[in-house]
């Protein structure tokens, strides 16, 4: 079998099964979801995938114990079942990984996400020169979506000024398409949620509020799903492209039926346009796949 026919048996059989999950439902109400749909972050006309493979699981150590071999095939099984959204940072140290893996595939069929942190290295003196780092060391003439990485204090929208200046004249010339932030801890999103200057947010959404963000600092507490929620609906409802992360609590929910809860939420609250978990290996992508089919067929 070909690549080409093998990337078509793939999609055929996924549109198949969503087609067979959605039986019974009236033809008038049906309207057929995909994991591996485009959707549009926000109100902005950027496209992404609605499941993404991220490359952080443990601060990306999981995807760099697959090896080179491993992580390409588990990229190349990704983008043959339209899971296009490829999510890295340079915490994660898995860019030249990415570069690698993505070689051979159309680039303007992908959606890459990086992240610059605030707090350590280059980028907080250095935003311009790091992002030009971020786009060797990825093989790309531009970033999809660049986010500023883990803000943690309400201050955040002053404190890091420069790197959101860096970031506007970065977009201006196309090296990157989207802007945003990534917020650990209910002050930093509560911040965020004022602040116009993000495109995208990538947030921490699980049913169980586990690892979602405090009121007190970064992890999760009793109670704080419901406020963290209320920050993403208010940042949704003005136009910014919403990407969960989290859904299975930091890699926790190792039991099916909280990984099913946790997409089911994600699927169903109504803020997220898109998510991101992390694989390491195509049978964990399969079962992601399907069950997110099944859950969007169901809500259909």
């Amino acid at each position: 079998m070909t690549t080409i026919d093998r990337r078509q048996f793939l999609r055929t059989s996924i549109t198949a099964v969503g087609a067979s999950l959605a039986f019974g439902v009236p033809a008038q109400a049906r309207v057929r979801r995909l994991a591996s749909d485009q959707v549009t972050l926000g109100r902005s006309a950027v496209t992404i995938a609605r499941l993404g493979l991220g490359t952080g699981s443990n601060n990306g150590q999981v995807q760099r114990d697959l090896g080179m071999d491993g992580f390409r095939r588990l990229i190349h099984e990704a983008f043959d079942r339209g899971i296009t959204y490829i999510d890295t940072a340079d915490n994660y140290k898995t860019h030249e990984m990415v570069r690698e893996a993505i070689k051979g595939l159309p680039r303007e069929k992908l959606f890459i996400q990086s992240k610059m942190p605030w707090d350590h290295g280059d980028g907080p003196t250095k935003p311009q020169e790091t992002l030009d780092r971020y786009r060797r060391e990825l093989g790309t003439e531009y970033i999809d979506s660049l986010l500023l990485h883990c803000a943690t204090k309400h201050s955040w929208p002053a404190d890091l000024r420069p790197m959101m200046d860096a970031f506007d004249q970065a977009k201006a010339k196309g090296a990157i398409r989207l802007k945003g932030v990534s917020c650990h801890g209910l002050p930093a999103l509560t911040a965020a949620t004022d602040v116009d200057w993000c495109d995208v947010h990538l947030a921490r959404v699980n049913a169980q509020g586990h690892h979602m963000d405090g009121a007190a600092g970064q992890w999760s507490e009793p109670g704080n799903r419901d406020a963290a929620m209320k920050e993403i609906g208010a940042m949704h409802a003005k136009g910014r492209g919403i990407i969960g992360m989290k859904l299975v609590g930091n890699g926790d929910f190792t039991n099916a039926d909280d990984r099913e809860k946790a997409l089911k939420f994600a699927m169903t609250c109504g803020c997220v346009d898109a998510v991101v978990m992390g694989f390491k290996s195509v049978a964990e992508l399969d079962e992601a796949i399907g069950r997110m089919n099944r859950i969007l067929a169901e809500a259909a």
